[in-house]
């Protein structure tokens, strides 16, 4: 006699990440579970908007970068209501931590793990059975934190990293790096003395550890020191090349979602 067949409702899963390695690591580990399904990744504030408004009854689950290549994707919620559960990804900011906590929405800490992914999905679970489908205040928490002081320097901030030199492994201070840049999959790290080593880091892992007011991920491949920054100037297709004070590998291209938060972060006092 056949067994039964076994029917698992999916839940359907809404990725925004702007970064695509991490946005498929996310879906990998997502989909590991038999009862999820991740039905589009998206990577800006505008295609969230957009997808939502149109598609948002149904999805069941988002998970969302706190920052997106035009912009913090708490602009989101000024443009759309969110009604389903939000799990914010976030590198280091401590205040959104306790936040999201506080008001029963999850968070992931960047770089992250499968693990980490599955007990966020648990725990929504566990508020939809006790909240019902919806959480109403997600709205006023994303406010909360959009207009809240973000903290200068954090203490899961990185002051220096372990690079190969030779047959050794030596400290060099962040305030001392020009540049990093991912080259034939290996990152490099740049001084402003000229000097090139290895870091066996992906990018990923660096972003989250460092000071933002001091360093901008401008592309995929390169992350700058405000330092470092001679001038910009136009580039094809709206994006900019960015001149910095000594001679680099490859042209310093500003994406073209990622132009007008640089060109913020340029402005902003360090």
């Amino acid at each position: 006699m056949r067994s039964p067949l076994i029917y698992i409702k999916k839940m359907n899963v809404l990725v925004v990440e702007d970064e695509r390695r991490t946005a498929e690591l996310l879906t990998e580990f997502i989909e590991a579970k038999a009862e999820y399904l991740v039905v589009r990744v998206l990577d800006s504030v505008e295609a969230t908007v957009n997808y939502l408004k149109k598609h948002q009854t149904q999805i069941d689950i988002i998970f969302l970068d706190i920052q997106l290549a035009d912009g913090q994707s708490f602009r989101v919620f000024e443009q759309v209501e969110v009604t389903v559960p939000v799990i914010f990804c976030t590198a280091y900011d401590e205040f959104v931590m306790k936040a999201l906590k506080n008001n029963g929405i999850d968070y992931i800490l960047k770089p992250f793990k499968e693990q980490d992914i599955h007990q966020s999905l648990a725990k929504v679970q566990n508020l939809q059975q006790a909240l019902g489908k919806t959480h109403p205040n997600i709205p006023q928490v994303a406010q909360q934190i959009l207009t809240a002081p973000y903290p200068t320097d954090p203490p899961t901030l990185q002051r220096s990293f372990l690079v190969r030199y030779r047959d050794k492994m030596i400290p060099v201070e962040v305030t001392k790096i020009a540049f990093f840049h991912l080259d034939n999959d290996t990152v490099h790290v740049y001084g402003f003395d000229g000097e090139k080593q290895a870091i066996f880091k992906r990018l990923d892992e660096i972003e989250a550890v460092i000071d933002r007011q001091l360093f901008f991920r401008i592309n995929r491949q390169m992350i700058v020191n405000r330092g470092a920054v001679k001038d910009i100037e136009p580039y094809f297709h709206r994006k900019m090349v960015v001149n910095l004070h000594f001679a680099i590998p490859d042209k310093a291209i500003v994406s073209r979602l990622k132009v007008t938060p640089f060109l913020e972060w340029l402005e902003r006092p360090g």
